[in-house]
């Protein structure tokens, strides 16, 4: 290993570098860095060898298949544990092929780079847990024979409580983010009702636990910021309303009740308002701010049918929902004030027509939801553009999709099993997991992106 330089000096190349090569602008650069030194609190990055330790946004590799991705073993405290947690991660990612090396002690030095391109890989993955206790990771690419990315992240105690998961699983997206240029899910989380309770669980099936106070609801929806939950709760004495929770502090911010039936909340994508269905003699959409005391405003009015399960664009401009207007339930968009309504699922022919439980993907471009199909429930997704559907799922029952922010999974309740779980596709390969076991799930949601600081 060669001598570093100063880190001024070396930051200075490195970003001359980055912008010679035409990698990324100079105010992307910088957001770079400042996504290392403050989304990922704390971290840090600093040269391991020669090569300038710059980030760079995704490698260029053979865009045809998954990179390679070569797991160097890992050394320290938990180290196998550690190196699970990454392996399962970039498996799940379903964006990168994962060589795992099995055997044999953590290379030392400098890389031997044409070993790993011979093994097909086009970055390396070296980790140590310190004896400090943090977790250490340096990034190479292959074919610059190069390091890209350094973190250091602290590790909090106990090993393995979700605090300490999370770190790993932020390091997993950071390392994502620097070899494909898209920052990974690994750190987010879904929530879901158990029984008569939320529970959130990260998007590798660990870590599940109850959220406090949220007895008896429903539908929980995230913040776009990730740190409150907007859920319908239903108490003892039967008057539904929609909570807005604090899941940092824990406390309530927003208690909004219209009618006796209160359900099925979602947030603006810039988290100002809710918007959620209420009535007594079917369901209208409301809408009320996050925050504040000002009374809801309806956006739909519409006696007698049901109107639900609202969900924004991602632009925030139009929102879609389920309606009964037709006399069974469809799909309709309308602007975000309520108006220009329109049906988005073709209503068809047959006395099983039931579409509903509308999600809309972060990338604007298609809508997931749930068609009965032969009497069971099945996922499905239409295009925005020229509403184009594709059938997801056919085994058992499915229904509830969430989108996933990498706009590529999605989360659903399936009766596959034979018991409610919840389950993992990737609409691209079809690949399907499972994420929960116990059974008797429903309503799941799954969250934005998270950093350290808005870890729930």
């Amino acid at each position: 290993m060669n001598q570093a330089v100063p880190k001024a000096q070396q930051a200075r190349q490195t970003s001359r570098a980055v912008a010679r090569r035409g990698l990324v602008s100079p105010m992307r650069w910088l957001l770079c860095i400042a996504f290392l030194v403050c989304g990922l609190t704390p971290a840090r990055t600093r040269a391991q060898d020669s090569a300038a330790a710059g980030v760079r946004i995704g490698l260029t590799y053979d865009r045809t298949g998954k990179p390679g991705v070569a797991i160097t073993p890992v050394t320290g405290s938990n180290a196998d544990s550690v190196r699970a947690i990454l392996v399962r991660d970039f498996d799940f990612s379903d964006r990168i092929s994962v060589i795992a090396l099995e055997r044999g002690d953590a290379p030392s030095g400098a890389l031997n780079y044409p070993v790993f391109a011979k093994l097909g890989a086009v970055a390396v993955v070296q980790a140590v847990v310190t004896p400090a206790g943090a977790l250490h990771v340096a990034v190479h690419e292959v074919a610059q024979k190069q390091v890209i990315l350094v973190l250091n992240m602290a590790l909090p105690a106990p090993a393995y409580s979700p605090e300490w998961r999370a770190v790993v699983h932020a390091a997993s997206d950071s390392i994502e983010w620097a070899v494909l240029g898209q920052r990974g899910t690994a750190g987010t989380r879904i929530a879901y009702v158990r029984g008569n309770q939320i529970w959130t669980v990260d998007a590798d099936g660990g870590s599940a636990r109850p959220v406090p106070g949220t007895a008896g609801a429903l539908s929980p929806a995230w913040h776009p910021t990730g740190t409150k939950l907007a859920f319908n709760l239903l108490p003892d004495d039967g008057r539904s309303r929609i909570v807005v929770r604090d899941l940092m502090g824990g406390g309530v911010s927003r208690t909004i009740r219209v009618s006796d039936l209160n359900m099925s909340p979602t947030f603006s994508p810039d988290g100002s308002q809710v918007v959620f269905a209420a009535g007594s003699d079917g369901t209208d959409l409301y809408t009320a701010s996050t925050a504040g005391t000002d009374p809801p405003t309806r956006l739909t009015s519409r006696r007698g049918s049901t109107n639900t399960s609202p969900t924004f664009s991602p632009d925030g401009r139009r929102i879609a929902f389920t309606s009964g207007l037709i006399g069974h339930a469809e799909v309709y968009i309308m602007d975000a004030d309520g108006s220009s309504a329109d049906i988005l699922t073709s209503t068809g022919f047959g006395d099983q027509l039931y579409r509903s439980n509308p999600d809309w993907s972060p990338d604007g471009k298609r809508v997931a939801f749930q068609s009965k199909i032969n009497g069971v429930f099945q996922v499905m997704t239409i295009s925005i553009r020229d509403k184009s559907t594709q059938q997801l799922t056919s085994d058992g029952e499915n229904e509830d999709p969430s989108w996933a922010p990498d706009g590529r999974h999605i989360v659903f309740v399936s009766t596959r099993t034979g018991s409610r779980e919840l389950w993992v596709l990737d609409t691209e390969s079809s690949r399907a997991r499972q994420l929960t076991h116990g059974g008797r799930v429903q309503n799941p949601a799954w969250s934005p992106l998270l950093s350290m600081s808005n870890q729930p």
